[in-house]
């Protein structure tokens, strides 16, 4: 078995001397707090060309969206990518995943825009995807109005995996909009499966605890759980989705389903690029904001090279 790299491993020993509180102890808006204070950090952000807030219409209201410009050389317009951020349906926002989006806007050279939809507990399953489905559908249809040349990318981490291989599932289903790419890291793909990797479910940054605590939020009655749209590994069909750029972490207790649901994609004929990286945790994407962690530049540039290259076919 590979060693966890060091920086991770020295990060996490930091949160350990915190002493980090159970989610189920403190609850959503406490966690919610405890979240933004970690990964909300403005010091260590890349430019960008530009940024800007802004509503588009939802099926409940409107949905704040960050519009990310990516600083280049060569002007636009470039493709699209609707992110999604993670954090079990629950955490996160614009600002958790800030820094993240800047960077990979940069190296994927790439418009960005980072849907802020509606989180449980307070809106369960499926209120999250549908948000994701109508800014996706949104930007398809306005890909001016953010800079964008019309090709169009879904993407995630963790929670906004999830919510991006949803999309894809509802696009195909809805006969629209085109999707030209989809970009998983380590993503959620079947709700209270016990996976194999679960053995890395205790130090390892998510708990199991925390997997449970997260699903007990966002979905209102088990029999949501075996919906495609929140389990997509089990969906009756993968076929016809858009290339995917899978990203899968050693230490992670989402491993194995992220490696299943790229086979499953692959089975099917999609077109699948999977990163794997044995030494990291869950998470590594929003540790951008760690500057001692070195190997998170690795996890974005790998899903810029899987973005740049579904995207120029």
């Amino acid at each position: 078995m590979a060693e966890l790299d060091p920086q991770v491993s020295d990060y996490l020993d930091f949160l350990d001397e915190l002493g980090q509180p159970d989610l189920a102890d403190v609850g959503a808006e406490q966690a919610r707090e405890l979240s933004a204070a970690f990964l909300s950090d403005p010091s260590d952000r890349e430019d960008v060309a530009a940024t800007e807030d802004r509503t588009v219409p939802g099926p409940d209201g409107e949905i704040p969206i960050r519009v990310y410009t990516p600083r280049t050389d060569g002007g636009g317009p470039h493709p699209a990518l609707a992110f999604f951020h993670g954090g079990g349906f629950v955490l996160g926002d614009l600002e958790t995943h800030d820094a993240a989006c800047r960077a990979l806007a940069n190296a994927a050279d790439c418009v960005i825009v980072a849907a802020d939809y509606r989180r449980a507990p307070e809106h369960p399953f499926p209120a999250a995807v549908e948000d994701c489905f109508a800014v996706t559908e949104w930007v398809a249809e306005n890909p001016a109005a953010v800079g964008g040349d019309g090709r169009l990318a879904v993407g995630g981490d963790s929670a906004g995996g999830n919510l991006a291989a949803a999309v894809t599932l509802l696009a195909r289903e809805r006969r629209g909009p085109a999707i030209d790419a989809q970009l998983l890291i380590y993503p959620v793909t079947s709700a209270s499966t016990h996976w194999d990797s679960y053995e890395n479910a205790e130090g390892y940054y998510l708990t199991e605890a925390d997997m449970r605590w997260f699903e007990e939020q966002y979905f209102p009655s088990d029999l949501n759980r075996a919906n495609p749209y929140a389990s997509p590994l089990r969906a009756a069909s993968h076929a016809g989705l858009p290339p995917a750029t899978v990203q899968t972490c050693g230490f992670d207790p989402l491993r194995d389903e992220g490696r299943a649901y790229a086979d499953a994609l692959a089975e099917a004929g999609v077109p699948t690029t999977h990163y794997h990286y044995d030494d990291l945790v869950h998470g590594v994407f929003t540790m951008l904001v760690e500057p001692g962690i070195d190997r998170t530049r690795d996890v974005v540039e790998d899903a810029a090279a899987g973005l740049r290259a579904d995207l120029s076919d």
